[in-house]
């Protein structure tokens, strides 16, 4: 009997070999993943590389301007130390100066108000330079007016002085002319004092029948009768002359009675003199002139009875009259 071998309907079992196309696929997908593990990492790492290179050139720029603003606060602040050193000067301010004043106050508050908020902010950075070269331009401007005003300062104060020396001089000579007036003026008030002379005391015994009587005792006197001359003067001017007249008792006391007019005055050698009786008169230049009253009192003692004669101050004569006593032997 033969046997044929047919092949069977069903495979016989072998031994399975390693499935490669299984392998190649998890070995393409692990690449890729590696692959895209890495490429996500270079990105990531390229990204924040860029962020890096972002933030420092953000940073950069940033303190580009905050220098910038600093630079530029700094520049605002010496030309406001310039502006005020420049106030210091002592002047006159006009009114183009003071109007000057009010700009450049004006203008530095507001480039330091740019200042505050800019921030960073390019354009007000910018503008903010410009503003500050104006005020510098401003200040430049103002500083040659100052100059201009101090100039016409120091011309003034020696035009100032030069018066100021001029009108000293003319003082002083004033001063001296007016010495030399006023000597040439007291000489003339001195020399225009008038003078007294012939001078006449009479005691006067007064009768019953009215007759009067001349006499020397005490006792009998009833009124003195004084009697001067003013002498003529051709320096004094013709005018209104006070003679004042003082009567000492023998006691040494001046006369005073309210019903002759007494009072005082003071002499040019600064004494108060008290006077008896003041006796005006229209005197006339160059012209002698006799003057004559009469002095009653209560009672007259013995001694000498002294007559003085005022006139501009000066004493300018005298006389004395002596009363004795009554009696046979008297």
């Amino acid at each position: 009997m033969t046997f044929e071998t047919y092949p069977s309907a069903a495979p016989t079992p072998q031994s399975t070999p390693p499935k490669k196309s299984n392998v190649n696929w998890r070995t393409a997908i692990m690449v890729a993943l590696v692959i895209a593990l890495l490429a996500t990492w270079g990105y990531i790492i390229w990204d924040k590389s860029k962020n890096k290179e972002i933030f420092a050139q953000k940073d950069a720029k940033y303190a580009t301007a905050v220098s910038e603003k600093d630079t530029l606060q700094l520049l605002l602040n010496e030309a406001t130390d310039r502006y005020d050193e420049l106030n210091t000067i002592s002047i006159k301010k006009d009114s183009t100066i003071t109007a000057r004043d009010k700009e450049i106050a004006a203008k530095k508050q507001a480039i330091q108000k740019l200042l505050a908020t800019a921030n960073g902010d390019k354009t007000k950075l910018a503008e903010a330079r410009k503003m500050i070269e104006s005020l510098n331009s401003d200040i430049e401007d103002y500083k040659s007016q100052i100059e201009v005003l101090k100039g016409e300062k120091i011309q003034l104060t020696r035009e100032k002085e030069m018066i100021t020396q001029e009108k000293n001089k003319l003082s002083s000579d004033l001063d001296s002319t007016k010495g030399v007036v006023q000597e040439k003026e007291n000489i003339i008030d001195i020399g225009s004092t008038l003078h007294a002379s012939h001078f006449s005391v009479i005691g006067i015994n007064e009768k019953k029948s009215g007759k009067e009587k001349e006499t020397s005792t005490a006792k009998r006197v009833d009124k003195f009768r004084i009697t001067f001359d003013i002498d003529e003067n051709r320096i004094t001017k013709s005018g209104n002359k006070d003679i004042f007249v003082c009567i000492t008792t023998p006691d040494g006391k001046t006369v005073t009675e309210d019903g002759l007019g007494s009072g005082s005055f003071i002499d040019r050698e600064g004494n108060e003199i008290k006077y008896t009786k003041r006796i005006a008169i229209n005197y006339i230049q160059g012209q002698r002139q006799s003057l004559s009253f009469d002095w009653k009192a209560g009672d007259y003692t013995t001694g000498d009875y002294k007559i003085v004669v005022y006139n501009n101050g000066f004493k300018i004569g005298e006389g004395v009259h002596h009363l004795k006593k009554g009696g046979l032997f008297s």
